[in-house]
């Protein structure tokens, strides 16, 4: 198949040739006809007069051979193979900046519902809970696609059949943890023809290890027996604690970059700062304390000695990496303990930050802060998209930021200064007892949010009577208000929720047209503080709760799950849809509601939107322009990952995770479901 370059081609500085690109494809009839007049093969639609034919045909021909240079050149340029086109899925956001995109047109708007399962890969990890499941984006390089099975083992298979290559397990030596969750691997080569090819996998109980991407056996040069020990080092015990990877790693030149996964309740706890090690060796290069210490920048914004052993403010959603400056970016979550801050008065940077370092140093570039002394768990819950938008007609590289909080931050990406305006607002107080809530919080102009921020008594659910008056009574009986309504020991209604707005599903971003794209949920959430007497910190809560009716459904209005593009050119919604469904409620009658969704998405060249995440189960592809959803197929689990698409012996593929089960507690599954177009 061949590649037209049209206004989705993956080089946007092309998009001002197309006028006459297109003119010139428009003339390949008329050269078709010369050429096969001089090859002594008449047209199809050739004169009958001979006379008159030949002279006409001699003078084509002299007009031809002016041309033909040209003419060649153009047809090179624009007569791009299908197997031309960048071919791989290399990275977990595609590109190490994390875009999510491919140029890949094989499979596109006129042909998407032709996809059929083209293979099925089953881990033949135990399933029979409702609790494991797959985060993994499949990463294809040069042939080969590696992903981590439900119980975290490593696989390599090759992506034209699904057919197992190698396996391996990190826990034959060491015990599993029960909540073990692992969202893909890292590939690094030397460069070399038959040189070095590792893969590169963080554990969530504390390990790095580097695999050979030929055998599948642990690099006998890295660390020790091929695994680096996360926690030594650590300055603080961490027995009971956790700490580990479970996003990729981020690779930049002979760099291994590593944001974590940690604890999140009062000091002590385990540390979130940003590690960089040597991707041969393990040695460690650099670690930036995203709590800062006294003397560093930031250090200010902790009252006293609040910093000391204090976790979270963690890049466990994972990195971005800008190769031309070599920097690379997280996104960071909130301090411990999440809902109160009394023991740690301040600002508190650099949790909920956007944050630039080098990436062969460690040291600070830039920092932007969204939300000022979190009590709400509004983590930066994954890694920024680096993006390039349009302002006054001339390309800007940026960073853009999705939030649990429903908002997107657009940030210069030389400077971080906003490229939307930013505007302060007064934060309702805490009446908590020693707290101190930050008095305003910030907010883009624009784009405007995507998910909900307010849950009053007008946004009670309205599905049925009898869920209205459910909901309404146990409305009365909590506190409710807009965003950043402080935890109260009345107990906080809190929307958006624990999981967004965005969470580590993240966003995908079209550089053909400046489009990101979203997915994001509508579901409250019940927070209530209780008194810990006799502890460092005076206060605990009773747990996460959804706020939920009588039959388990969110207790607010659908819709509860959507799916947003936002063109950053200009800051504005290009369209919001609603993201799955309760089949039962629609045998109800009750319009499509939406779900709670996790797995993020990924958009083509083909102009499509290809996203699982929802609890309906089911594999979506959108029209990319307007939404209109174009095709979809029942998983036998839900894809709570984010998909990757490839091409390989000339043929597109698009690939998911069926893992079902996770935060959302749907049924269990361990298969990886391929699909392509039919007799290709």
């Amino acid at each position: 198949m061949n590649h037209k370059v049209t206004r989705e081609s993956y080089d946007s500085s092309t998009v001002h040739e197309n006028r006459f690109v297109r003119a010139t494809l428009r003339c390949r009839p008329w050269v078709s006809s010369v050429w096969r007049a001089s090859r002594g093969r008449p047209h199809r639609a050739a004169r009958t007069d001979t006379v008159t034919g030949d002279t006409k045909t001699l003078r084509r021909l002299v007009t031809l051979w002016a041309i033909l240079p040209l003419w060649l050149i153009l047809h090179s340029a624009i007569r791009i193979p299908h197997s031309a086109l960048p071919a791989d899925w290399p990275n977990y956001g595609q590109d190490k900046g994390g875009m999510r995109y491919s140029p890949l047109d094989q499979i596109n708007r006129s042909n998407v519902k032709d996809l059929r399962v083209a293979w099925i890969y089953r881990s033949g990890d135990p399933v029979s809970e409702n609790k494991t499941t797959i985060e993994c984006t499949p990463i294809i390089v040069q042939g080969v696609m590696y992903v981590t099975t439900p119980f975290c083992k490593v696989a390599a298979l090759d992506p034209a059949t699904g057919r197992e290559i190698w396996k391996y397990d990190p826990y034959r030596a060491v015990r599993r943890p029960s909540n073990a969750v692992n969202r893909g691997v890292a590939y690094w080569s030397d460069g070399r023809a038959g040189g070095a090819r590792r893969v590169l996998m963080g554990t969530s109980e504390g390990r790095l290890i580097s695999l050979d991407a030929r055998t599948g056996q642990p690099d006998q040069a890295f660390g020790s027996s091929g695994e680096v020990d996360l926690r030594a080092g650590i300055e603080r015990d961490l027995t009971g604690m956790a700490y580990g990877v479970t996003s990729p790693p981020a690779i930049f030149k002979d760099i291994v970059l590593l944001g974590f996964y940690c604890g999140e309740g009062p000091p002590p706890s385990s540390p979130g700062d940003m590690r960089a090690f040597d991707v041969r060796t393990g040695k460690e290069l650099w670690r930036f304390h995203t709590v800062p210490r006294p003397g560093e920048f930031g250090s200010d914004t902790w009252e006293e000695d609040s910093w000391k052993d204090r976790g979270g403010a963690n890049a466990w959603g994972g990195l971005s990496v800008d190769v031309k400056r070599g920097w690379v970016f997280g996104g960071l979550g909130s301090a411990g303990f999440d809902f109160y801050g009394g023991d740690r008065k301040g600002q508190n940077l650099f949790a909920n930050s956007v944050l630039a370092l080098d990436a062969q140093t460690g040291k600070r570039v830039w920092h932007f802060q969204v939300v000022r002394h979190d009590l709400w768990d509004y983590d930066l819950p994954v890694y920024p998209n680096l993006v390039t938008v349009q302002r006054d007609g001339k390309p800007r590289e940026a960073v853009a930021q999705v939030t649990k909080t429903g908002y997107v931050f657009l940030l210069d990406r030389e400077t971080g200064k906003p490229l939307f305006d930013i505007v302060e607002r007064p934060a309702p107080a805490s009446d908590v007892s020693g707290e101190a809530a930050w008095p305003v919080q910030i907010f883009p102009i624009k784009p405007p949010p995507f998910a909900r921020q307010y849950f009053g008594e007008e946004d009670i659910t309205n599905i049925s009577k009898e869920a209205h008056d459910y909901v309404l009574r146990e409305f009365k009986k909590h506190r409710s208000g807009p965003i950043f309504t402080p935890q109260s020991l009345a107990g906080t209604i809190e929307l958006p929720g624990f999981h967004g707005g965005a969470n580590w599903s993240g966003a995908s971003f079209d550089p053909t047209t400046g489009t990101l794209y979203v997915n994001s949920n509508n579901v409250p959430w019940l927070n209530t503080l209780v008194e810990a007497p006799g502890k460092k910190c005076p206060y605990d809560h009773t747990g996460y709760f959804r706020f939920i009716d009588a039959e388990g459904y969110p207790a607010v209005k659908p819709p509860w799950g959507n799916l947003t593009a936002i063109d950053l050119n200009r800051g504005e919604h290009v369209w919001q849809i609603t993201l799955g469904e309760f089949p039962e409620l629609t045998a109800r009658g009750v319009p499509p509601t939406g779900t709670e969704n996790f797995g993020g998405s990924i958009v083509t060249g083909g102009g499509l939107v290809f996203i699982g995440a929802t609890m309906d189960e089911k594999f979506h592809a959108f029209d990319k322009s307007t939404g209109k959803l174009l095709w979809d197929h029942k998983l036998d689990a839900g894809g709570y990952a984010t998909p990757s698409t490839y091409s390989t012996g000339n043929r597109q593929f698009v690939v998911i995770a069926a893992g079902g089960g996770g935060k959302l507690r749907t049924k269990s599954g361990d298969e990886f479901v391929a699909f392509a177009l039919p007799g290709r």
